[in-house]
């Protein structure tokens, strides 16, 4: 999360400037993670996966968190809401999520007036110092708490018991040509661009231009029911299909078939979906598969994986204009016309859902629905230039974090762009992860 800024920014997501910019973002996150902990102690003290945080740690976090950047680093002798003592509980690389529940953390209604008196201290200071610095940081710290609504949306979908949540529709999907559009090959400016997207974070930056070979890119992701016809012929038992890293870990984890999905005889269920059990739609673009399981895919079906630089330039590259767009459907808002974003689906739109929100190539769905894996591990562009929060990035430069692009349905249209950058470990899939194929042309 890229150098301090020396023009006042505009929020992604946002239409206004400067400090309105600001507070919209963070009060669009704040309602979004009061709702996400709108449940008992017992509800967000527990512990649903050792893969996530109990819901009150993520609660306190963002509070700490929105306290150290944007109170703390300024004035680092203001008496702070969560003491040292408290805030040290909430440092992410100092405990690992499955060791949380057993650290003395605040409870949710001392949370929540923390949250509030922080909030209260932060609108002042916007208000009272210069915009050009405040307002990045508040766009960084707003960013971060959507992304912790994401990662709620995460534990919620592997809690058991009753829904919580209720789906909000999606537009009807349409019949889609199940085939490939070509992105000939030819420069392209990769990474964002900060006068059109002034809130992007280190690693999206320093843009840069690069020559990319032609390639083929799927229209559409991989649906439900294609995947469905890849463990009916018998992927996940053919060690040919996956690599020696991937074939060990299906073995290991005893992978058959995605994240929730079990046979009934019939066809496939979903279960646990937010606590409900429904069918599988084979027209919802596939998600919760792993790196491993996409590749596996992709080889079976004789594609592969894009490189990041190539889905971006699917994305965002308008070939006609010789310029980048700020989302794939140009530079205008993401609307629900547009995109399946914001958390309220619960899961992704069917294909074809989303005509207006083509790119320039004609590709669909690139941003929202599910995260798209990549074949790229985490790397800096070149020139990278570390933020004010350095960690945020530069920790995993280590070669085993691989990229996904576009966001998915439970990302905040504030927290992705056809620039943004997220990676996680090859085995993760209960993060909302799906495919989207290509081919060399």
């Amino acid at each position: 999360m890229t150098d301090t800024p020396t023009t006042t920014r505009t929020a992604p997501g946002f239409e206004a400037a400067g400090f309105e910019a600001a507070v919209a973002a963070l009060d669009s996150a704040r309602r979004t993670t009061l709702a996400l902990t709108d449940a008992d102690d017992t509800e967000l003290t527990a512990q649903h996966s050792p893969l996530m945080s109990p819901l009150v740690w993520d609660l306190a976090h963002v509070g700490q968190q929105e306290e150290q950047w944007l109170l703390q680093a300024a004035d680092p002798d203001r008496d702070p809401v969560f003491h040292p003592a408290i805030a040290c509980l909430y440092d992410a690389f100092e405990h690992p999520r499955a060791t949380r529940t057993q650290l003395p953390l605040l409870d949710a209604a001392t949370s929540r007036r923390a949250l509030a008196e922080v909030r209260g201290r932060v609108l002042d200071a916007l208000e009272r110092t210069d915009p050009d610095d405040a307002h990045f940081t508040a766009g960084m710290v707003a960013q971060h708490e959507f992304q912790h609504g994401e990662t709620m949306l995460a534990t919620h979908n592997l809690r058991a018991g009753d829904p919580l949540l209720a789906p909000a529709p999606t537009p009807p999907g349409r019949p889609v040509p199940a085939d490939a559009v070509l992105v000939p090959a030819g420069p392209f400016l990769l990474g964002a661009d900060p006068a059109a997207e002034p809130w992007a974070l280190d690693n999206e930056l320093p843009q840069h231009e690069v020559h990319v070979p032609a390639f083929r890119i799927a229209r559409v992701p991989v649906t439900n029911g294609e995947w469905a016809a890849f463990v009916a012929a018998g992927g996940y038992d053919d060690p040919r299909l996956w690599t020696p890293e991937g074939w060990s870990h299906r073995v290991a984890a005893g992978l058959r078939a995605p994240m929730a999905w079990e046979p009934d005889g019939a066809g496939w269920w979903t279960q646990r979906r937010f606590g409900a059990v429904r069918a599988v739609d084979p027209a919802e673009p596939v998600q919760h598969v792993d790196f491993h399981e996409a590749q596996a895919y992709a080889r079976w079906a004789g594609a592969r994986l894009p490189t990041e630089v190539e889905w971006e330039k699917a994305c965002a590259w308008d070939p006609a204009a010789g310029r980048r767009r700020r989302w794939p459907w140009g530079d205008g808002p993401a609307t629900p016309e547009r995109a399946n974003l914001g958390g309220t689906a619960l899961g992704p739109a069917q294909v074809g859902a989303y005509p207006a929100g083509a790119s320039a190539y004609g590709v669909e769905q690139m941003i929202g629905d599910v995260w798209e894996w990549t074949s790229s591990v985490f790397a800096p562009w070149p020139g990278f230039s570390a933020m004010l929060y350095a960690d945020y990035s530069a920790p995993f430069f280590d070669g085993r974090y691989r990229v996904l692009r576009g966001g998915a349905w439970s990302t905040a249209a504030g927290a992705v762009r056809p620039s943004f950058r997220n990676w996680d470990h090859p085995i993760r899939r209960q993060i909302f992860t799906g495919v989207r194929l290509a081919w060399d042309a």
